[in-house]
């Protein structure tokens, strides 16, 4: 395996000191930088890129960073510094894009329940902007109706899952026959099966609410990250896209 790039090197080092950061000033961190709904009091423009740097604990950062180092670096030397900057927060951004706009989808989904109940908007909105709810909900929708519309405005999205989702599919489109080695998995899988697989699933979870990986998974903001990553590649290939033009 090929050493590690300077540009993906770079990347790996900011997540990691805001990693460390937020172990020491983790609410504030949270608050600040995490990707929160727009209809939110703590959400800030800038979060749509600065999400792309927390993550929820070590796990979370480990698997990201690895990704980015195993499938960024080719990409780069393929690439440049440039291209594959532009590539990767674009994927990132186009994440943040698909994944507010299902919550917006739940959010509003949930308030129209509870207006058609008799609430107002407005006390609807004091309730949950105070981090409450009422168990009434439950009978006025089914729980995973109103479980994702309190979700929609209150979990914020953190990690660069949804820019290493892109990352994957340029990896398989421009190595196709590459064998992965998982540790799940006892023998190499070729990355045009595998990651589509991969990415199937995290939209099978997005649609069903069941994961096979967990809970707390931000599916959509994979799959975003994975359909602008697509649109990108079929872009350039299709328009033989001038690599000069990142020097």
């Amino acid at each position: 395996m090929r050493g590690i790039t300077d540009t993906v090197k770079h990347l790996i080092i900011i997540n990691a000191l805001f990693f460390v950061a937020t172990s020491l000033y983790g609410d504030q961190m949270y608050q600040w930088f995490s990707l929160w709904f727009p209809k939110n009091e703590n959400f800030g423009l800038w979060q749509i890129l600065s999400h792309m740097f927390m993550h929820g604990g070590f796990m979370h950062i480990l698997f990201n960073m690895y990704a980015l180092f195993a499938f960024g670096s080719p990409l780069e030397r393929m690439w440049g510094r440039n291209k594959f900057l532009f590539f990767y927060f674009s994927a990132g951004i186009g994440a943040a894009l698909i994944h507010t706009g299902v919550n917006y989808y739940y959010f509003n989904e949930g308030m129209q329940v509870l207006m058609d109940s008799g609430m107002a908007k407005g006390q609807i909105m004091e309730i949950v902007s105070n981090g409450r709810y009422s168990p009434d909900w439950y009978n006025l929708a089914s729980k995973n109706t109103i479980d994702n519309f309190l979700s929609a405005y209150s979990t914020p999205a953190v990690g660069a899952s949804g820019a290493i989702y892109g990352v994957l599919v340029a990896f398989g489109m421009s190595y196709p026959n590459s064998e992965l080695f998982l540790m799940f998995i006892p023998v190499p899988v070729k990355a045009k099966y595998f990651i589509p697989v991969l990415i199937g699933l995290d939209l099978f979870s997005g649609v069903t609410g069941y994961s096979i990986f967990g809970d707390g998974i931000a599916h959509f903001a994979h799959v975003g990250g994975a359909l602008f990553g697509f649109i990108m590649m079929w872009y350039w290939k299709k328009n033989q896209f001038n690599n000069k033009r990142w020097n």
